[in-house]
């Protein structure tokens, strides 16, 4: 390193002080990274600038790691401890080489000499902004050179350089790598183009791919082959001349479009600090390290995310941002295009998209094309397979039109490997909740307006924690290697291929989506405390045993989790109950036995859309305790059966995760409630503790889990055995309206039971399992499976509900036949 470099970069320490403001990812890079502080300690950035090196020389002394200055001394040679790739322009004449081929061949040989040396060699990128640039442009003085000269250089740090992003990145064992390769120049030239590769998809994950304009992106869009056969095709059915298709064409482009703008991005950083500060506790964001890795694998990701609230958009585009990851391009509802909302989304990235695309060919061609063309040039895109908010807390049935033009994208020849990360996005508070309710009540949707958002702005308050958990990846090359393995074969640049096994593959793999998003569920005080007072008669229970219940769902995850990437909370239960309180979703209330934790009717009512996000991680645990209670003196093999039995239906409702060994989960749940003594042997098997015991109780707050679930199963199972046939449609119809008598005869408070889907998901899982048959005019009749399936959920019930579903079932039958179905 040359003395004057040294001397300016010393020289700068102050100047660039109030200039810069940086931020550091990881935070702690010491600790994540791993870092040995008693070995030594080298640095390689990508240019060899003054600016650089002070800035770098400032976070490491923040650190206390070595300064960057200073040599280093290894096998009694002194080494300077910093390696540039690059020098920068200059604005006459060209560049120069750096030193650092002879400095990387210098201390390969050393390690190979001296085998007790393990230096570190660690990659620093810094990053003056996050701007991406611009496709044929010349504005590289603002930033969009990679190596500018040092007028240039004084213009960004002006304009970026409190936007400044710097990354350390796992170090590199020189030791290892001059074990394993050598010392020659081919090996140091090596290291140094990893390095490169290395600093080049830094720049592209924080930053994107260069941005077209809007003529650009028309043109590019014009350009290609499926969209000049679906104008000619539009040409000829409207009468209409190319020309005028064209035209119709650009205003589709307009409408669908986003129109990205780093500036957008730092604004709406700033005002979305200031809106979480406001709103949230805190957000926990957890495995976000692997975003990191699939960008720098050069992965192409869609971010799939379930979908709980509008808040979704805003906190996901947030939470990647403050990663160091380009924010994706947000496939949005054509609802949320109005002013003054619909021009700051779509400069924030996102583009619209229709409800629906049929009878309108030459749209669905241009947003297939435009979503193409996000992939082919790189662009992160973020949608939601469920295509809607859920209403009622559970993950939504899958849309699968978006997922199955990103397949088709891969079938197109996108060099790159396609990745989706699933999303699990949970709230102690969701805004919208309140309107949920009144709509799944049969209320009209209210339309999105400024009106709208201003009334929402005015109730704002805090509203607990958020919560972002990242679900394990799926590589869409890798599934269809898999399920299609002939799938290269049938890459088409020109044409949006659709090959027989599209369907049924996307369908799989919708399903795949929605299974990772819930094994990356987040536990919270306020799903954990509905979890417990939803299960009680009277939506009460004293503070202890509420805390003592809690405690007991918190063991279970702990030492049996229904997936590694579940997430607990670190408070302890006592703590989890004041922080609802202080929330205001429950209610204490004391006399001189004590305290004693309660919902009111509309907490109940709300408290069961938090309670719907994480069932599914205690359903299975849920049954086992409902058969315990309900039967006594059970095997391991009857209880086996009897999960076995109703597994598949709640999977399709649920999206359980597949039971890798169903034996040794049930043999190990039974074990845990027999540790924590709910369950004790007997002669003949395994029985509830007896009524006096305090795990009686705590058995049946757990069985309670899955009372709604089952009384609903109950209904449509009860109204198909009475019945010798039956229409669809008349089958969901009669079961909602079964299920609204039964929420008032039992003071039930679930709002799931008025969500159509949820009948209709359950009858299509009958059909799938073989227990209807669907005949030639549309009929469904049950088949003999049925009467076994039924018996087995009755036996799940309280007898009360079961007389009332029963009595219903005949009333029904008394009233309606033959019309809705024939009797039986």
């Amino acid at each position: 390193m040359s003395l004057r470099l040294k001397w300016f970069a010393s020289l700068l320490k102050w100047p660039l002080h109030p200039l810069v403001r940086f931020k550091l990812l990881p935070a702690d890079p010491v600790a994540e990274l791993q870092l040995d502080r008693q070995q030594p300690i080298f640095y390689i950035c990508h240019t060899e600038s003054a600016s650089d090196l002070a800035t770098l020389r400032r976070v490491c002394q923040q650190l206390e790691l070595p300064d960057p200055l200073q040599p280093v001394r290894c096998a009694g040679q002194e080494l300077d401890r910093i390696l540039f790739l690059e020098r920068p322009h200059q604005l006459i004449g060209g560049r120069t080489r750096t030193r650092a081929l002879q400095q990387g061949q210098q201390l390969l040989q050393l390690h190979s000499e001296h085998s007790e040396l393990n230096a570190q060699l660690i990659p620093a990128a810094i990053l003056w902004g996050r701007a991406p640039g611009k496709e044929n442009s010349i504005k590289w003085l603002i930033g969009e050179a990679h190596s500018p000269n040092w007028l240039a250089k004084l213009l960004i740090i002006l304009i970026s350089g409190r936007h400044t992003m710097i990354r350390f990145s796992k170090p590199v064992s020189l030791q290892q790598m001059a074990a394993q390769f050598g010392h020659g120049p081919i090996i140091a030239r090596k290291l140094l183009r990893m390095s490169r590769i290395h600093f080049y998809r830094q720049r592209l994950a924080a930053t994107g791919p260069r941005l077209m304009n809007r003529n650009q992106l028309h043109h590019a869009l014009l350009a290609r082959p499926a969209l000049k056969k679906a104008i000619a095709d539009e040409a000829k059915a409207q009468s209409i001349t190319k020309a005028v298709a064209r035209q119709r064409v650009r205003k589709l482009v307009l409408e669908i479009a986003a129109d990205y703008r780093e500036s957008t991005l730092r604004v709406g950083d700033r005002v979305l600090s200031w809106l979480w500060h406001k709103l949230y506790h805190g957000l926990n964001i957890h495995h976000s390290k692997q975003l990191q890795e699939l960008a720098q694998k050069g992965h192409e990701i869609v971010y799939v995310p379930c979908h709980r609230s509008h808040m979704d958009y805003l906190l996901l585009s947030y939470v990647i941002y403050h990663q160091g990851l380009v924010p994706p391009h947000i496939a949005a509802g054509i609802n949320l295009n109005f002013w003054p909302a619909g021009p700051i989304f779509r400069r924030g990235g996102a583009f619209f998209i229709r409800r629906s695309f049929s009878g309108n060919k030459l749209y669905s061609t241009v947003f297939r094309e435009y979503l193409s063309l996000l992939f082919s040039k790189g662009y992160a895109v973020k949608y939601y397979p469920e295509g809607g908010r859920s209403r009622t807390g559970r993950l939504l049935t899958p849309k699968t039109g978006m997922l199955a033009m990103t397949v088709q994208a891969l079938l197109r020849g996108i060099d790159r490997p396609i990745t989706l990360v699933p999303v699990y996005l949970g709230y102690e508070h969701v805004m919208e909740v309140d309107t949920y309710l009144k709509e799944l009540k049969g209320s009209v949707k209210q339309k999105e307006s400024a009106f709208g958002v201003f009334k929402a702005i005015r109730k704002l308050r805090n509203y607990g924690y958020g919560y972002i958990n990242f679900g394990e990846p799926i590589s869409i090359n890798a599934f269809l290697t898999e399920r299609a393995p002939d799938w290269k074969g049938l890459r088409d640049e020109t044409e949006a291929t659709k090959p027989a096994w599209l369907g049924e593959v996307v369908e799989e793999l919708a399903t795949t989506i929605m299974v990772h998003i819930n094994q990356a569920a987040a536990l919270n005080s306020v799903n954990l405390i509905a979890l417990v007072l939803l299960a009680t008669r009277h939506k009460a229970l004293a503070r202890p045993e509420l805390e003592q219940q809690i405690q007991l769902y918190l063991d279970l995850q702990g030492q049996l989790p229904y997936h590694d990437r579940v997430t607990r909370p670190e408070q302890t239960p006592a703590q989890l109950v004041e922080h609802a309180l202080k929330l205001e979703k429950i209610n204490l209330s004391s006399d001189h036995f004590g305290e004693i934790i309660e919902l009111d009717l509309p907490q109940s009512i709300l408290l069961s859309y938090y309670r719907n996000n994480v069932i599914h991680l205690f359903m299975l645990p849920a049954i086992l305790a409902a058969a315990l209670l309900r039967q006594r003196d059970l095997t391991k093999t009857q209880l086996l059966a009897t999960a076995q039995q109703l597994f598949p239906l709640l999977a399709a409702e649920l999206y359980l995760q597949p039971a890798l060994d169903a034996d040794d989960m049930i043999e190990q749940l039974l074990n845990f409630m027999a540790r924590q003594q709910l369950v004790e042997l007997s002669e003949n098997g395994l029985r509830a503790v007896s009524q006096q015991q305090p795990g009686y109780r705590m058995l049946g707050l757990l069985a309670g889990i899955g009372t709604d679930t089952l009384q609903r199963y109950a209904i449509v199972l009860n109204l198909l055995q009475s019945c010798r046939q039956v229409n669809r449609a008349t089958l969901e119809q009669q079961s909602q309206a079964m299920a609204a008598r039964l929420l008032t005869l039992h003071g039930i408070t679930a709002p799931e039971y008025l969500d159509k889907q949820l009948f209709a998901t359950l009858i299509r899982a009958l059909r799938q399992q073989g227990y209807l048959q669907l005949l030639e005019d549309g009929q469904l009749i049950p088949s003999t499976q049925m009467t076994a399936l039924t018996s087995t959920v009755n036996s799940l019930l309280h007898a009360d509900v079961l007389q009332s579903i029963q009595a219903l079932v005949r009333t029904h039958i008394h009233e309606s036949a033959p019309t809705p179905c024939e009797a039986s």
